[in-house]
């Protein structure tokens, strides 16, 4: 991922003059030294004198001539030359990497604060207890950084830049896949790898030219080592018969997959945010809950969701069992298992039986459903001061502990003439230490009800939004606690206790399990999963195919005639770093070797010190 792998990938191999191979696809003789010394001379021409400056050159060409030696002026860039070395330099790999670690760096605070899209009441939470900070928080989008302005920034330069980076590459990859190997260097004893072979005359058919036989031999061996070759009959060449091939062209063809596919991965993470939905429901034992919005306890969408793009399934949960550890002394009676049986229906009206478990979602309607948590729901009955039933049903309660001391809110707006409000605790197994009821263990073995009861005004009639595992008492009357006279509720199983001041009941009339469903949608999901497998494959083929390029030469001494041993030169060069250059060599003289007797041998595989 370097502009050097953009400039190794295409540029051809020149000869020196010498007849040495140079691969950096610079001319001989250029040097800083050079140029430094002309430098030097031209500084000091037009005073003699090495420390007197020299006068502003005038205007026009011969001040433009006379500023190439003294103060170099540089030309305006003008809008279009400004806006293409903006390109430029957006497009540049390294701008490609800081960008990626930019991004990497940005989506740090949306792990250090908590996010709207996520969790709305814990950043309400936050800025209630700290104005000062969580207002410029706020400000700056912290609480909303995978939407912000400068994120979306940060990822749509980064979007462009390798988009910019890719095409380049690409067609200089294209037209170098369609150029010629290198011409054959004029003395392959200078390259890192070389050796020579003479071979008998009555080894080699004699063919239009014995060299020409001996280099199609020679090709069609490299071409089968996966060498793109190209042959130079003798006629063709001075007389000398060569072959010039190159391979690891798959190399550059794997550093652009793999910036394709980061480029895939960040279209499909922005699919997935745009088009994609979470949200989360309470499902009690008996009911069922259909996949529209109304439905969610809570929701996040897309920031392109649209609420027609929700598919009609339902989930209805028809029992949830619990396997409790019996077993151990350390986990005794915590939960090692649960299992929820469920009935789906499909968009089709299709109805199947079946079981979710923790981390075995459901795969339904393109959405995801999950099993996050579970509960109990007691069931309860309220009736208001008038006699009548105010609530009636199941109302899950929050978890505390490992033991499921858990956490109950009940509000009854339609109570009459006051609404009613209960908080308190749902213990499973009732018990009491110090004075003070506990549960003993997560299994129902005896389920108990402590609450206080409030009346009044619930706000509910307003319309404001609120939570529902939250009672506000600030405005409420109390009627029952350990603080008054009347004390706490305490309310078994199948029991009604009534209410001061004429104000009602509450009976405790069953109790029920409750799951906590997490539904997910992510249409960037399956792309993302592909693209990742792509990048690590092409990754894999960029780091470890290596670029080799091969010559071979054939002569044959013109004054002896048919009657004289061809002689074979070849030369190895890689491009990059690659240590099994010399097992290449050595796997190639011994393919030579077998393709002809070679009763002569001469030369070295390395080249001299």
């Amino acid at each position: 991922m370097t502009e050097d792998n953009e400039r190794n990938g295409t540029a051809p191999d020149r000869a020196t003059p010498d007849g040495g191979a140079r691969d950096d696809g610079g001319r001989p003789g250029e040097g800083t030294g050079a140029y430094d010394a002309a430098a030097e001379r031209e500084g000091d021409a037009g005073t003699g004198d090495r420390g007197v400056k020299a006068e502003a050159p005038a205007a026009g060409p011969v001040g433009a001539r006379q500023a190439g030696r003294g103060d170099a002026a540089l030309p305006a860039l003008g809008f279009k030359g400004t806006v293409r070395w903006v390109w430029t330099q957006l497009t540049s790999m390294r701008t490609a990497l800081f960008l990626l670690m930019l991004l990497a760096v940005a989506a740090v605070p949306g792990s250090l604060f908590p996010q709207r899209d996520s969790n709305p009441e814990a950043v309400a939470t936050y800025i209630e207890n700290d104005p000062a900070a969580g207002e410029w928080l706020d400000r700056f989008q912290l609480f909303d950084v995978y939407s912000s302005v400068w994120f979306s920034a940060i990822y749509l330069l980064l979007f462009i830049s390798l988009i910019g980076c890719i095409l380049p590459r690409t067609k200089k990859h294209w037209q170098a896949m369609r150029t010629p190997p290198p011409r054959t260097p004029a003395r392959l004893s200078r390259l890192p790898e070389h050796g020579t072979l003479e071979l008998d005359a009555v080894d080699v058919a004699d063919d239009g030219g014995r060299s020409d036989a001996v280099m199609r031999d020679a090709a069609a061996l490299l071409r089968k080592r996966g060498y793109r070759v190209q042959e130079r009959p003798a006629g063709e060449h001075d007389g000398v018969a060569s072959v010039g091939a190159e391979r690891g062209y798959v190399r550059e063809v794997g550093n652009l997959v793999f910036h394709i596919s980061l480029v895939g991965i960040l279209a499909s993470v922005a699919i997935g945010g745009a088009y994609g939905y979470s949200g989360q429901r309470i499902l009690v034992e008996g009911e069922s809950f259909v996949n529209t919005l109304v439905s969610y306890d809570s929701f996040s969408p897309g920031t392109a969701f649209d609420e027609t793009d929700l598919e009609p399934f339902s989930v209805t949960l028809d029992d949830f069992d619990v396997t409790y550890d019996r077993e151990t002394t350390s986990s005794f009676g915590q939960q090692i298992g649960f299992d929820a049986s469920v009935t789906t229906q499909q968009p089709s009206g299709e109805r199947e039986q079946q079981e979710l478990r923790v981390n075995h979602p459901l795969r339904i309607g393109g959405a995801s459903v999950y099993l996050v948590g579970n509960g109990y729901a007691p069931e309860v009955t309220v009736r208001d001061g008038q006699g009548n039933i105010a609530f009636q049903g199941p109302v899950p309660s929050v978890p505390q502990d490992s033991v499921f001391t858990s956490l109950m809110v009940l509000k009854v707006p339609d109570a009459q003439p006051d609404q009613l409000g209960f908080v308190g605790l749902f213990l499973p197994t009732a018990g009491e230490v110090n004075g003070v009821g506990v549960s003993l263990d997560p299994s129902p073995a005896l389920p108990q009800l402590q609450l206080n009861s409030y009346y009044g005004d619930l706000g509910l009639d307003e319309g404001t939004p609120q939570n529902v595992y939250v009672l506000d008492t600030d405005t409420l009357t109390e009627l029952n606690s350990r603080t008054l006279d009347a004390g706490g509720l305490v309310i078994n199983p199948g029991e009604t206790v009534q209410l001061p001041e004429g104000k009602g009941s509450i009976s405790f009339t069953g109790l029920k399990r409750y799951v906590g469903l997490d539904v997910h949608h992510d249409p960037g999901k399956t792309p993302v999963l592909i693209f990742s497998v792509l990048a690590l494959t092409g990754l894999a083929v960029s780091l470890f195919t290596p670029r080799r390029r091969v010559w071979v030469k054939v002569r044959e001494d013109a004054e002896t005639g048919a009657a004289s041993p061809l002689t074979m030169e070849y030369g190895l060069l890689a491009r990059g770093e690659d240590p099994r250059l010399e097992h290449e060599a050595t796997e190639l003289r011994a393919l030579f070797q077998q393709q002809w007797s070679t009763p002569h041998e001469s030369g070295s595989s390395r080249a001299d010190d």
